[in-house]
C-alpha cells in the first residue's frame, strides 16, 4: 500500500475519521491507531506483523528492566542485550543471504569446492527504520533522557505507518511524549499538512517518476551502450531523483501525521546547496545523520580522542550507515567514499586554517560537494559493483553523443535542482493564507491540485526508493 494511490487515500480518511471520533478517549484512539498501523504494514506481508508485535514486545520488556534498574552495571548489561537482539534480527534479515554468498565466493576462490547452504530471506519493508527506533528507545532509556514507555506506546511509536516503511526516524523523545497528551488539530495544521502532502505527491509522481522513466533508469540499465552525456546526465537525474522521491516520502510523512495530530521532525533542508559535505549530512535524511552521530559516532570517541581517531571514527560511521542501507558492496563503497571525504574536508580545514591559507568562496565548495554526492549515488544506485565500474568506465570514455536527453528530462532535471533555491519556509508562509479560505474552499483546491497532478504524472508509480531500506 503507497502512498500516492487511491487504496491508501481511502485507508487514510477512514483512519482519519476513527482517530478524531475517538479523541476523547486517548487510549482508545491509540489502539485504533496501532490496529490501523498493522493492517497498513500487513498489506505487503501479513506475516511480518507478528515479527513488528514481537520486536515491540521485547523492546517493552527489556525497557522496563533498564528503568527498575538500580544498578549501573545491570542497567549496561540490558541496553547491551537489547542492542544486540534488535542488531541480530537486522542482521539475519538483511545480511545473512549476504554472508553466505560471499562465502561461496571465497572457498571457490580457495579452490575448497564445498556447498553453502543457499538462504532466501525475505526482508521486511522498513526493518531497519523500526530496529533503529527500538535501539535508540533502549539507549534513552539507559541515559534516562525518556521514562520507559507503556507497551501500547511503544508498539505504537515503532509501528505507526506514516514513518513505519521509510522513516523518518523519530525517536521516543520525539513522539512518546505526544502520545501521552490528546492531540489537537487547527486549521493552521491542516493547511500546512494538505501542503506537504501535494508538494511530495508532485514531488513524486511527476518529478522523481518521470525523471527515473525517461532518464535515469535507461542510462543505469545498459550503461556501456550509452553515451558519456547520457551517463552524466543519467547521475545528475540521479541526484534529483533520490532528493525528490525521499524528500517527497517524507513531506507525505509528516503531513500524514499532522493531520493526525502529531508533530515529525524535518528530514531535509535543501542538501545540494550544501557547503561541505559535513553541512550535507546536516541537511539530507537528517533523522538518519543525527542518528548516526549520536548513537553510533560519539560512542566510538566523536571527535574526543585525537585527530586520527577522529578521522577513522568518522570512516566507520559512514561505513556502516553504507551497511545499514542494505548488503551490497556498493551500499560499503558508498559509505567509504562519504567517510574518507568527510575526513579529508576536515584535513583540509584544520590545515588551512592554521596556515592562513587562501579560503574558497561558498559556491566552490557547493559545487565540490554536489559532485562528491553525485559520484557517490552512482554506487548506491547500481545495482552491483561490477555495474558501478562499467558506468564509470563509460562515463570517462569520452562519447559525448547524446540519446537520452530530452528537453522535457533536462527541463525536469534543472526543476528538481532549482527547488533548492525556493525559500525554504515557502510552505508555511502559503498555509498561513490557505488557512483563512473557508472549509470547502481547501478540500476543493485540494482535489483540484490532485487531479492535475495525477494528469502529469507517467503511466504506473514505481515504489518509493527507500522502501527497500
Amino acid at each position: 500500500m503507497q502512498f500516492p494511490t487511491l487504496g491508501f487515500g481511502l485507508f487514510f480518511l477512514l483512519v482519519y475519521g476513527v482517530a478524531w471520533a475517538l479523541k476523547r478517549s486517548n487510549e482508545w484512539r491509540k489502539i485504533a491507531l496501532l490496529m490501523a498501523s498493522w493492517f497498513f504494514y500487513g498489506a505487503w506481508d501479513g506475516r511480518f506483523v507478528l515479527l513488528l508485535f514481537l520486536s515491540a514486545s521485547g523492546n517493552w520488556a527489556i525497557g522496563q528492566a533498564i528503568a527498575t534498574r538500580n544498578s549501573e552495571r545491570s542497567r549496561k548489561a540490558l541496553v547491551a542485550l537489547g542492542v544486540a537482539l534488535n542488531l541480530g534480527v537486522l542482521a539475519y534479515f538483511k545480511y545473512a543471504g549476504f554472508f553466505f554468498e560471499q562465502l561461496a565466493v571465497l572457498l571457490h576462490r580457495l579452490d575448497f569446492a564445498r556447498d553453502v547452504p543457499l538462504m532466501q530471506v525475505f526482508l521486511p519493508v522498513g526493518v531497519s527504520f523500526f530496529t533503529f527506533q527500538a535501539v535508540s528507545y533502549l539507549v534513552d532509556v539507559h541515559k534516562r533522557r525518556v521514562q520507559a514507555a507503556s507497551l501500547l506506546d511503544l508498539s505504537l511509536l515503532m509501528s505507526f505507518f506514516p514513518h513505519l516503511v521509510a522513516g523518518p526516524i523519530v525517536r521516543a523523545s520525539d513522539l512518546l511524549p505526544q502520545f501521552r497528551q490528546t492531540p489537537r488539530l487547527d486549521r493552521g495544521a491542516v493547511s500546512a499538512a494538505l501542503l506537504l502532502i501535494l508538494w511530495g505527491m508532485f514531488k513524486k509522481t511527476v518529478i522523481a517518476s518521470e525523471v527515473a522513466t525517461s532518464l535515469v533508469d535507461p542510462a543505469f540499465y545498459d550503461p556501456l551502450h550509452r553515451s558519456s552525456l547520457d551517463l552524466l546526465f543519467g547521475a545528475y537525474g540521479y541526484a534529483v531523483q533520490i532528493y525528490c522521491d525521499f524528500s517527497a516520502y517524507s513531506d507525505m510523512a509528516i503531513g500524514l501525521a499532522a493531520l493526525l495530530g502529531y508533530h515529525f521532525p524535518r528530514n531535509f533542508d535543501q542538501p545540494y546547496r550544501a557547503r561541505s559535505l559535513q553541512d550535507f549530512w546536516r541537511r539530507w535524511h537528517i533523522s538518519l545523520s543525527s542518528w548516526l552521530r549520536d548513537y553510533l559516532y560519539i560512542s566510538l570517541g566523536g571527535n574526543r580522542k585525537g585527530r586520527v581517531r577522529t578521522y577513522l571514527n568518522l570512516f566507520v560511521t559512514m561505513v556502516l550507515g553504507g551497511l545499514w542501507h542494505g548488503a551490497n558492496w556498493t551500499f560499503i563503497i558508498w559509505g567509504a567514499l562519504h567517510g574518507s571525504w568527510l575526513a579529508i574536508e576536515r584535513m583540509l580545514v584544520r590545515m588551512f586554517k592554521q596556515r592562513g591559507w587562501w579560503t574558497p568562496p561558498a559556491w566552490l565548495g557547493t559545487l565540490i560537494t554536489f559532485h562528491v554526492v553525485v559520484l557517490g549515488w552512482i554506487f548506491f544506485r547500481a545495482p552491483g559493483l561490477h555495474e558501478a565500474i562499467a558506468y564509470l568506465s563509460a562515463l570517462v570514455a569520452g562519447n559525448w553523443q547524446n540519446t537520452l536527453v530530452t528537453p522535457l528530462s533536462l527541463a525536469l532535471v534543472l526543476f528538481g535542482l532549482a527547488i533548492h533555491a525556493a525559500p525554504p519556509r515557502g510552505l508555511q508562509t502559503l498555509a498561513t493564507h490557505v488557512r483563512r479560505w473557508p472549509a470547502p474552499a481547501v478540500g476543493a483546491a485540494a482535489a483540484l491540485l490532485l487531479l492535475i497532478i495525477d494528469a502529469m504524472r507517467p503511466e504506473g508509480i514505481a515504489p518509493f526508493i527507500y522502501y527497500q531500506f
